[in-house]
């Protein structure tokens, strides 16, 4: 009787000892899956929110390439940030060295053959193209050659000449008043300095720097508003204030490229690296700028959009340097002409 009850013990001890250790498995089976499912579930929130990869804009390696139809390999264009001041020198001098390549020839846009013609020119081309302005002044300095022949003259017959340049009022005061200016103040002769030119009406810093520059071969920024434009884009400088741009970007450069600067950056702007469309798969300094990809970048698209000689099309001057003229650029028609 005694071992049967010792038996009977043994096995219930098994049988209770087998069922804790099948209940701790589950619990501990359960434990584990819901542990895995958590972690999945946590893996799955950490996919969704993560962003989506920023898809890399890349730029040709060499733009004239493109101009010639061909595709060039390709190269991450790195936006400047936190770049140094070195780095920024060198990267804007650079930028100039490549459009100088591009555009070896590049002058001012300004038909003129003095001083004079110059000034009254960079006058009139406020506020319109300098292709109209060139297409106007041919009437205007057939008749009045000279300060003392413009300043004696009736405004009511210098108006209709200039009506086609717009503002045809304010503009026939200024070149007057300018002329008057010059025969009283300066003896007829335009002033090399810029304290002198600009006290002249309608004569501001960039007007004088046109005329110191490329009258007088004295060093000048002319910053118009395409080299306002670029300059910020290519992010040269943050100023908005012509002057704090002028003082900005002449930091950057030797006084000597300082009129070669602003004939290749406004050459850019006006052929190129437009306001709205900028063909920025056409462009020889597209490795170098921190803006591209805000135009169009497929390279036979931004043909189409290229301006001037580099689109087929004549230039802004009727009378272009011969420098100009045998690089394969073609002059402007006279007014009228179509």
């Amino acid at each position: 009787m005694k071992k049967a009850a010792s038996t009977k013990q043994t096995t219930a001890a098994k049988k209770a000892a087998s069922t804790k250790q099948t209940t701790a498995a589950k619990k501990a089976a359960s434990k584990t899956s819901a542990a895995s499912a958590a972690k999945k579930a946590s893996k799955g929130a950490a996919v969704k929110k993560a962003p989506a990869a920023r898809k890399v804009v890349v730029a040709p390696k060499k733009a004239t390439a493109r101009l010639k139809g061909t595709a060039p390999a390709k190269t991450v264009v790195h936006p400047p940030g936190d770049e140094s001041r070195t780095a920024l020198v060198r990267r804007a001098r650079r930028i100039n060295r490549e459009l100088a390549e591009v555009f070896p020839y590049a002058h001012p846009e300004l038909d003129f053959e003095n001083p004079f013609q110059l000034v009254v020119a960079t006058v009139l081309s406020a506020q319109t193209t300098d292709l109209r302005v060139n297409q106007t002044t041919p009437s205007l300095f057939a008749k009045y050659p000279t300060p003392e022949d413009l300043a004696a003259a009736n405004p009511e017959e210098v108006e209709e000449i200039l009506r086609p340049c717009g503002f045809f009022r304010a503009k026939t005061k200024s070149v007057t008043g300018l002329s008057k200016a010059l025969v009283e103040d300066f003896g007829g002769e335009v002033p090399g300095r810029l304290e002198d030119l600009v006290k002249l009406p309608g004569v501001g810093r960039k007007t004088a720097f046109v005329v110191l520059g490329n009258a007088f071969g004295r060093p000048g920024i002319t910053v118009d508003t395409h080299f306002q434009r670029l300059v910020r884009r290519w992010r040269w400088t943050g100023e908005s204030d012509p002057d704090k741009i002028e003082a900005a970007i002449g930091a950057l450069f030797p006084k000597s490229d300082w009129t070669d600067l602003s004939h290749h950056v406004i050459w850019h702007g006006r052929r190129i690296c437009h306001a709205r469309k900028p063909a920025c798969g056409a462009c020889p300094i597209a490795p170098l700028c921190p803006a591209y990809g805000e135009g169009e970048t497929d390279p036979e698209k931004a043909k189409k959009l290229l301006k001037y000689e580099k689109g087929g099309f004549p230039g802004q001057r009727l009378k272009p340097p011969q420098a100009y003229l045998d690089a394969g650029g073609k002059p402007a028609p006279p007014l009228g002409a179509g």
